[in-house]
Protein backbone atom coordinates (compact mmCIF):
# COMPACT_ATOMS: atom_id res chain seq x y z
CA UNK A 1 0.00 0.00 0.00
CA UNK A 2 1.29 3.33 -1.13
CA UNK A 3 1.13 6.27 1.03
CA UNK A 4 0.12 9.42 -0.35
CA UNK A 5 1.65 12.97 0.70
CA UNK A 6 -0.86 15.25 1.68
CA UNK A 7 -1.74 17.83 -0.80
CA UNK A 8 -3.19 21.68 0.45
CA UNK A 9 -5.50 24.35 -0.72
CA UNK A 10 -4.31 27.69 0.31
CA UNK A 11 -5.19 31.41 0.27
CA UNK A 12 -3.05 33.66 -0.85
CA UNK A 13 -3.70 37.67 -0.25
CA UNK A 14 -2.59 40.18 -2.67
CA UNK A 15 -1.54 43.68 -1.89
CA UNK A 16 -4.66 45.10 -3.97
CA UNK A 17 -6.83 43.04 -1.07
CA UNK A 18 -8.03 39.76 -3.64
CA UNK A 19 -7.90 36.40 -2.99
CA UNK A 20 -5.73 33.44 -4.81
CA UNK A 21 -6.68 30.00 -4.67
CA UNK A 22 -4.54 27.66 -5.30
CA UNK A 23 -3.16 23.82 -4.27
CA UNK A 24 0.30 22.48 -3.39
CA UNK A 25 2.04 20.04 -1.72
CA UNK A 26 3.93 22.80 0.16
CA UNK A 27 2.34 25.66 0.34
CA UNK A 28 4.81 28.25 2.12
CA UNK A 29 7.55 27.16 -0.32
CA UNK A 30 4.62 27.88 -2.89
CA UNK A 31 3.61 31.12 -1.27
CA UNK A 32 7.54 31.92 -1.67
CA UNK A 33 7.37 31.44 -5.29
CA UNK A 34 4.49 33.57 -5.67
CA UNK A 35 6.20 36.51 -3.44
CA UNK A 36 9.24 36.26 -6.43
CA UNK A 37 6.34 36.69 -8.68
CA UNK A 38 7.04 33.27 -10.18
CA UNK A 39 4.03 30.23 -9.93
CA UNK A 40 1.28 32.28 -11.01
CA UNK A 41 0.11 35.14 -13.57
CA UNK A 42 -2.39 36.34 -10.97
CA UNK A 43 0.39 38.18 -8.89
CA UNK A 44 1.97 40.14 -11.99
CA UNK A 45 -0.37 42.58 -11.52
CA UNK A 46 -0.83 43.35 -7.63
CA UNK A 47 2.26 41.25 -5.62
CA UNK A 48 1.39 37.85 -3.18
CA UNK A 49 1.21 39.78 0.50
CA UNK A 50 0.56 36.99 2.61
CA UNK A 51 -0.35 33.25 2.88
CA UNK A 52 -4.32 33.71 4.66
CA UNK A 53 -5.86 30.11 4.90
CA UNK A 54 -4.69 26.26 4.40
CA UNK A 55 -6.71 23.44 4.75
CA UNK A 56 -5.08 19.74 4.34
CA UNK A 57 -6.14 16.86 1.82
CA UNK A 58 -5.44 13.41 1.68
CA UNK A 59 -4.37 13.68 -1.90
CA UNK A 60 -4.04 15.55 -4.94
CA UNK A 61 -7.44 14.51 -6.54
CA UNK A 62 -9.25 15.71 -2.98
CA UNK A 63 -7.28 18.96 -3.04
CA UNK A 64 -8.30 19.64 -6.52
CA UNK A 65 -11.83 19.34 -5.86
CA UNK A 66 -11.88 21.75 -2.65
CA UNK A 67 -10.00 24.17 -4.70
CA UNK A 68 -12.80 24.29 -7.73
CA UNK A 69 -15.78 24.69 -4.81
CA UNK A 70 -13.50 27.45 -2.75
CA UNK A 71 -12.77 29.01 -6.26
CA UNK A 72 -16.70 29.10 -7.01
CA UNK A 73 -17.04 31.02 -3.62
CA UNK A 74 -17.82 34.89 -3.36
CA UNK A 75 -14.67 36.65 -2.25
CA UNK A 76 -16.84 37.06 1.24
CA UNK A 77 -17.56 33.60 1.56
CA UNK A 78 -13.50 33.39 1.08
CA UNK A 79 -13.11 36.03 3.64
CA UNK A 80 -14.82 34.01 6.21
CA UNK A 81 -12.96 31.15 5.85
CA UNK A 82 -9.83 32.90 6.48
CA UNK A 83 -11.57 34.56 9.38
CA UNK A 84 -12.54 30.97 10.63
CA UNK A 85 -8.83 30.01 10.52
CA UNK A 86 -8.04 33.18 12.23
CA UNK A 87 -9.88 32.84 14.96
CA UNK A 88 -10.01 28.75 16.02
CA UNK A 89 -6.29 28.70 14.90
CA UNK A 90 -6.56 25.89 13.01
CA UNK A 91 -4.04 25.08 10.76
CA UNK A 92 -6.43 22.28 9.17
CA UNK A 93 -10.02 23.75 9.05
CA UNK A 94 -12.68 21.10 7.98
CA UNK A 95 -14.04 21.23 4.54
CA UNK A 96 -16.78 22.72 3.17
CA UNK A 97 -19.93 20.72 2.33
CA UNK A 98 -20.95 20.61 -1.49
CA UNK A 99 -22.60 23.67 -1.76
CA UNK A 100 -21.41 25.51 0.84
CA UNK A 101 -21.42 29.51 1.26
CA UNK A 102 -21.77 30.08 -2.85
Amino acid sequence: MVVSKPWYVYLVRAANGSLYCGISDDPVRRFAKHQTGKGARFFASSPAVALVYVESWPDKGEALRQERLIKKLRKSAKECLVLSQVLTGDPHPSPLPEGEGA
